[in-house]
């Protein structure tokens, strides 16, 4: 891996030792600069989970992607930095309390000093530092109050603001493990990701969030909505918020780029 070119994808100087404080960073910065986005589905693109094949589209493409693809090439870059780090399955809660197929998502744990830690860069709005596993009160993070609660079969259930997230399998995978589910999610007409079109990334005050023709920004708490009038605005909006050029523009499910998401603009920020 070269590791400089990522970091500097990130903003980051070369960390001087793998400890909690450099993670902290490395994670708050990744979700920064790099975008939660199902653009390839919209693209015609293939997801290829392979580490090179991620690196040239998330580094040196300069583009996002959705969980198998962040955290699987985060990890990849947290072990060249010396951290302990793997890839770990979650089954993704719905709406109505239900759990999702196995392998619905991938995290990243980091065992650092004794103490594994969930790290995710993959989940759309979710915690922007590391959540130590074994906490066993709330834990305070700039996107809201996080809780760790015991599951079946030693599994981990992670809530945010009191509403279950995902269920967390302890045991570590390869990345190959999550081929069939990415190929599943990103071509099935059932998934939300062929159904919604969304590129995200929290911000200082906030988040952005571009999906179709409408731009989202919430700033201390307040949401504003601006209907994008023009492919050329949609371009300009993609390049100024999140550092992407595109030769074309994903086209939403039933539409073209300038018709909004059936499935609305936040609702595949998982």
């Amino acid at each position: 891996m070269d590791i400089d070119a990522y970091l500097a994808r990130t903003g980051v100087a070369r960390p001087a030792a793998p400890d909690l404080a450099t993670l902290r960073h490395l994670q708050e910065r990744h979700l920064a600069a790099v975008p939660f986005e199902n653009l390839s589905s919209h693209l015609g693109e293939p997801v290829v989970l392979d580490e090179d094949a991620l690196f040239t589209k998330i580094v040196h493409g300069r583009r996002g992607g959705f969980c198998y693809e962040l955290n699987g090439l985060f990890a990849a870059l947290l072990r060249a930095l010396g951290y302990d780090a793997s890839l770990h399955a979650a089954q993704v809660f719905h709406a109505d309390g239900t759990l999702g197929p196995p392998l619905d998502h991938a995290a990243i744990v980091v065992s650092l000093d004794g103490e594994d830690w969930l790290v995710d860069v993959g989940f759309g709005r979710f915690s922007r530092h590391p959540l130590p596993l074994s906490a066993v009160d709330a834990q305070l993070d700039p996107e809201g109050e996080f809780l760790l609660l015991d599951a079946p079969f030693g599994d981990i259930d992670v809530l945010l603001d009191g509403k279950p997230q995902y269920r967390l399998e302890r045991r570590p995978r390869p990345l190959a493990d999550f081929i069939p589910m990415a190929w599943w999610q990103t071509t099935s007409p059932e998934s939300h990701f062929t159904q919604s079109l969304t590129c995200s990334r929290p911000t200082s005050q906030g988040r952005v969030t571009l999906s179709g023709d409408r731009l989202i920004e919430t700033v201390d708490g307040v949401r504003n909505e601006l209907r994008l009038t023009s492919p050329e605005a949609i371009r300009t909006a993609y390049r100024v918020y999140f550092g992407m050029t595109l030769s074309k523009l994903p086209v939403p499910p039933g539409g073209s780029p300038l018709t909004p998401s059936a499935a609305g603009a936040e609702t595949a920020l998982t």
